[in-house]
């Protein structure tokens, strides 16, 4: 490894002997001047990876040679030096984006301190992240074996977004890789978890059911509004960890008061699970109860057209005597409307906001070259997220609802996986498209291969014909069909997708956040 190159410039360099030999005898290597004019010659001519800069010297000061580094190297760290704590110098010598600040006298471990925090740190925490996740890896694969019921499963899975996300900062792709095999082991589990109990929660016979779509807004979201007014945000197919990733964007506005996973519906895809959160009511039952407004997957039409009519019906069950808004975004266009008059809501008990941003991004890696290349992995997906969100109208949005005081609560209705491996399956013309569940009455499929649900109304399905059956892919596998076996795998590998049983499509996030 080459030896660490530092350029210290001091008008009184000659003083400093002492710590110049200290960090030659650790191994560095260093170059000194006595005045700005010198340094930036140096700079010129030769490479640094660190500066160390004293603010008072005569001619050009530290701070004008700062701004003149800075326009030549703009990501070169600097140290400023300085016997002054004038707090106006110090702003300066921040403004200027400087890597650290120092007070004279100095001694030799200070400046070795600031060198290893502005060079070593991704060293030193990859190799921290990584032993830590060593320590971890034994007792989360012990904890896969275990029978494990709904909760711990929830606390097992945010385990692993955490792990997932800090080994994403490192530099061990081993250890990445070895967790995303520990993903798949628990990907495995907990698709046998879900297809051995999914009826017993659906049917309430369970005394493990997990909170789900159909009761979400009775059992968490009401509670709330019959304390104070609140905002509900429902961000389509939003991962776990992609709200992690905007987490400390949110954090700057909203005290995180309470962080949940509850259990999406099967299947895992908007016209079921995000009705059945606004109607309080599972598939069959809208359609039962509902037939005006459910629509069913060969019927014509958006299938998520009468959220607010589901909301409006579920809320008179409830006995709630307050007023509501609904609002959907599809748009930039409208993102930015809903934000300019986003105080004319401020007399509704409830506002319900539905961000559709996150779905369109899925879909469209799946249909666009240029997405696919900027979303290539989990990783790059999570980062689109962020940079999506930061300069987003939602995000300005929850920004003016956090002036005026409110409660917000941000959620969604499923998730999405990157799919890899293709299945074979066999329908009819009448067999819906979607890549992660089917509904037909002519499916041919290998039953090892999916979690198969024959009959419909077990797990609280509509079904259009006697014979209708659903099933689900496990995993991250996707249905392709044999006559056109190679096209589709081709296309949709390494998409994300959502309608099967996953972890990351069934384990979704439901935060509270109050105002700070």
């Amino acid at each position: 490894m080459d030896k660490i190159r530092i350029l210290w410039t001091d008008d009184e360099i000659d003083l400093l002997k002492p710590h110049i030999i200290f960090l030659e005898e650790k191994g560095y290597d260093v170059t000194t001047s006595n005045n700005g004019s010198e340094a930036l010659d140096l700079l010129e001519e030769q490479d640094f990876d660190i500066v160390f800069l004293d603010e008072n010297m005569p001619g050009l000061s530290g701070l004008e040679t700062l701004v003149k580094l800075k326009e030549m190297q703009p990501n070169l760290p600097v140290v400023m030096i300085t016997k002054s704590e004038e707090e106006y110098i110090m702003e300066d010598a921040i403004g200027s984006k400087i890597s650290d600040y120092l007070i004279k006298p100095v001694n030799p471990n200070q400046i070795l301190l600031s060198i290893k925090k502005n060079l070593d740190t991704r060293r030193l925490v990859s190799e921290k992240t990584t032993s830590s996740y060593q320590q971890q890896f034994r007792e989360i694969g012990m904890r896969l074996n275990d029978r494990l019921d709904t909760t711990e499963w929830a606390d097992l899975y945010k385990k692993m977004i955490y792990w997932e996300l800090e080994l994403e900062k490192s530099d061990d792709k081993g250890m990445v890789e070895i967790l995303n095999m520990q993903k798949q082991e628990a990907n495995s589990n907990f698709f046998r978890f879900v297809k051995d109990n999914y009826f017993d929660w659906v049917s309430g016979l369970s005394k493990d059911s997990p909170i789900m779509s159909h009761n979400l807004f009775k059992d968490w979201i009401f509670p709330d509004l019959q304390e104070e007014p609140v905002f509900l945000v429902v961000v389509d197919n939003l991962r776990f960890d992609q709200w992690k990733s905007i987490q400390p964007l949110v954090s700057q506005l909203f005290k995180i008061e309470s962080e949940e996973i509850y259990y999406s519906i099967l299947p895992t895809a908007t016209s079921y699970a995000r009705n059945a959160i606004f109607s309080g009511m599972m598939p069959s039952d809208m359609a039962k109860v509902y037939p005006d407004i459910w629509k069913n997957e060969e019927d014509e039409g958006g299938k998520n057209l009468y959220e607010d009519k589901f909301l409006e019906r579920q809320l008179k069950m409830l006995g709630a005597d307050f007023k509501f808004s609904y609002n959907k975004i599809l748009n930039l266009t409208e993102g930015k409307k809903l934000a300019d008059q986003i105080s004319n809501l401020q007399n509704y008990h409830l506002n319900v906001l539905v961000y559709n941003f996150v779905d369109m991004l899925s879909h469209a890696k799946t249909e666009m070259e240029l997405v696919k290349e900027l979303a290539d992995d989990e990783s790059a997906y999570r980062s689109l997220t962020v940079s999506w969100f930061e300069h987003s109208p939602l995000f300005e949005i929850l920004k003016r609802v956090a002036a005026m005081g409110r409660k917000v609560i941000i959620t969604t209705d499923h998730g999405s996986v990157l799919v890899k491996e293709p299945v074979k399956v066999v329908g009819d013309r009448n067999t819906n498209s979607n890549l992660r569940y089917k509904i037909g009455k002519n499916l041919t499929y290998d039953k090892k291969d999916v979690f198969e649900v024959p009959h419909p109304e077990k797990a609280f399905l509509p079904k259009s014909n006697v014979s209708s059956r659903f099933i689900f892919a496990k995993e991250t596998d996707f249905f392709a069909y044999p006559n056109n076996f190679n096209y589709y795998v081709k296309y949709y590998k390494n998409t994300f997708q959502h309608g099967g049983l996953s972890l990351e499509e069934v384990m979704v996030p439901f935060i509270s956040l109050i105002p700070k």
